[in-house]
């Protein structure tokens, strides 16, 4: 019956006649299964729209996570780096003190880096995982490396303790202020230009009549030109240690005079063979010229 044939008639209201059609059965059978299929895809369709919407909201909040995310592991790498050159400053100073004490026996490992840098080692940042990782690991390191710096410092801190006289005669602070134009060591002469000349000292920079102040205390031991030097200025400070300032302008101490940390002894100058205003520096221990940097609490 279903797939019978069918004779519809169809009637205009208002006109006359009328017009005929004729159809098989399975043709309505098959527009009936395609407005069916076409509600089923719409119905589809729709919940599918729905799934997507969700998926976008989803997909977006999932970004803006990953984010944050991104932001406080960059600001977290931040305050490791800053954490561990703290760190590292902290190392450095204490191995300084240690040389000073005569408590290390290898002056090259003052500025030695036993930890590393982090944003050198672990930055930049290309995996969250990754970087989680990473940071994790690093902060164990230094952790491990505060714990062992606690105890070093208890043992310095008692060395220091039991010394206290011997590091008020360590030349610890900056003579005077300035800028560094020659270094110790090596280097080119500033008056006949040949290489291989080795400095004894420093020369720092500044202009005339800059103050000089005695890094450590100690005696007065010269006070008078001094050729090549010009106005000279030598401090016993004990325990072999001895100071020079050259090329001073003036003195303001007299020889056997007793000077304490920050006294001023005189001011930068010109004396002497000098291409420019400039105060030389110099420490010699047991007679011989050591870098003043090696004392110099910076």
């Amino acid at each position: 019956m279903l797939l019978g044939k069918y004779h519809i008639v169809i009637f205009k209201e208002g006109r006359s006649g009328s017009r005929n059609l004729r159809l098989r059965g399975w043709f309505g059978f098959v527009g009936f299964v395609l407005v069916a299929a076409l509600g089923v895809c719409t119905i589809w369709l729709a919940q599918e729209w729905v799934r997507s919407s969700h998926l976008r909201d989803s997909l977006h909040n999932a970004e803006r996570t990953l984010e944050e995310q991104r932001r406080q592991l960059v600001n977290l790498a931040g305050r490791i780096t800053v954490v561990s050159k703290d760190l590292q400053r902290v190392q450095n100073f204490d191995a300084k003190l240690r040389m000073m004490m005569n408590m290390e026996k290898d002056p090259a490992e003052v500025g030695g880096d036993r930890l590393g840098d982090f944003s050198n080692t672990y930055l930049p940042l290309h995996r969250q995982a990754l970087a989680a990782r990473h940071m994790q690991d690093y902060l164990t390191k230094l952790s491990e490396s505060t714990r062992l710096e606690e105890v070093l410092q208890q043992d310095l801190l008692r060395a220091l303790r039991e010394n206290r006289d011997i590091l008020a005669s360590v030349p610890s602070i900056w003579p005077a202020v300035g800028f560094i134009s020659s270094s110790f060591g090596r280097r080119s002469s500033p008056i006949s230009g040949q290489l291989g000349e080795f400095h004894k000292g420093l020369d720092i920079s500044n202009r005339v009549g800059t103050p000089v102040v005695a890094p450590a205390q100690g005696t007065v031991i010269l006070v008078a030109p001094d050729g090549a030097y010009g106005n000279s200025v030598e401090i016993d400070h004990g325990g072999g240690i001895i100071t020079k300032y050259a090329h001073l302008q003036r003195w303001a101490v007299k020889s056997g005079q007793w000077v304490k940390r920050g006294e001023i002894i005189g001011y930068i100058g010109m004396s002497g063979r000098t291409t420019g205003p400039h105060l030389h520096y110099e420490v010699r221990l047991n007679g011989v010229p050591v870098n003043p940097m090696r004392y110099i609490l910076e």
